[in-house]
């Protein structure tokens, strides 16, 4: 299990080219195709679990995150082809076993995000981070909504490094915080039907 620690800022096209430029660092660009189930009584998205498929360029991972007592949200991935056989592969891992009861009644694809990332591996004080450059469309409820975002996640280090870097990148690019995530605009977008 990962802990997930990252923040996500709004940008521009232009800011993203902006910002791809001023840190040279080699990239690697992924192709991402999101889905995101939910049971039909959300019992996921009520607990603020995220339960979802990403086709990142040709590999299939699936991936629940979960509040975790006072140490923020879990985070918890498996290579597979199919969400349902993924969960208790998650399980095994660690995640909250009470997703496979959760699930027990069937899951179903209620949103989504197809977008491609630019991820570049950065040092920064005492930690590694992730810079991502996101740039495709949210989904859900027939309805879509442009993507174009930030997200610096921290790999390895302190948190208080990773806001610091954070807060320079937004202070040098004028970047403003995004408080939600894809999941969660995406969502809003499928229940507004």
């Amino acid at each position: 299990m990962g802990i997930e620690y990252e923040r996500k800022f709004r940008a521009t096209d232009a800011v993203l080219e902006e910002i791809r430029k001023a840190f040279p660092e080699a990239e690697q660009v992924i192709s991402m195709e999101t889905t995101y189930y939910d049971a039909p009584d959300k019992a996921l998205s009520s607990r603020w679990y995220t339960l979802r498929r990403r086709m990142e360029n040709e590999n299939s991972v699936c991936t629940l995150k979960a509040p975790i007592s006072d140490r923020g949200r879990g985070e918890w991935e498996v290579l597979c082809d199919d969400i349902e056989a993924a969960i208790p592969e998650l399980c095994k891992l660690g995640a909250p076993q009470n997703l496979i009861l959760l699930t027990a009644r069937g899951i179903r694809p209620v949103c989504g995000a197809k977008f491609t990332r630019i991820a570049k591996t950065l040092s920064f004080a005492d930690c590694t981070l992730e810079l991502a450059l996101d740039k495709g469309i949210l989904f859900g409820g027939g309805k879509e909504q442009p993507l174009c975002e930030v997200e610096v996640e921290l790999k390895e280090g302190t948190p208080e490094s990773c806001d610091a870097f954070a807060k320079l990148l937004s202070v040098r690019f004028g970047l403003v915080q995004e408080q939600k995530s894809k999941f969660r605009r995406a969502l809003a977008l499928y229940e507004e039907t």
